[in-house]
């Protein structure tokens, strides 16, 4: 679980536009973690988080591309029904609302990562760890003595 800026750029609604801006981000080699899409008739919005987010947002102004920047939370979610729901819920019990959310393939071992947009996110952050925190005991460690290593 960690913290990570996203961007919300704006962009006409026209065909082409979008893969401009992708290839762009390729040219830099700047990889794409997470994206979402929403549009109108008049503009798009793309959600992203980049692997380089100042390298990002160095090509955007190149761009002159409006963008705004949020700090947004990923959760690595076992790729299972309900996981998702978890979370949810766990946020909704400690009246965190998440204004919106999306996953994205791709995470290791198989797993989803979730981006969630939460207005506090250092409070859900406290909430999902503690949460998590298993309740079983650990198994006991077991040192040798320097004499038995020789």
């Amino acid at each position: 679980m960690y913290i990570a800026k996203q961007f919300s750029i704006f962009m006409v609604n026209k065909p082409g536009v979008l893969g401009h801006i992708l290839s762009e981000f390729a040219r830099a080699k700047i990889n794409v973690i997470a994206m979402t899409m929403m549009d109108s008739v008049e503009h798009g919005v793309m959600r992203v988080i980049f692997a380089s987010p100042t390298n990002a947002k160095k090509v955007l102004s190149e761009l002159n591309m409006a963008c705004n920047e949020t700090d947004v939370l990923c959760l690595n979610l076992a790729n299972t029904s309900g996981a998702l729901a978890e979370v949810a819920e766990k946020l909704a019990k400690n009246h965190i609302n998440i204004s919106y959310a999306y996953c994205t393939a791709g995470a290791k071992g198989g797993r989803t990562t979730g981006v969630l947009k939460v207005a506090d996110v250092n409070k859900a952050m406290k909430i999902l760890e503690k949460g998590s925190k298993k309740t079983t005991k650990s198994k006991p460690t077991v040192r040798r003595s320097r004499a038995s290593k020789k």
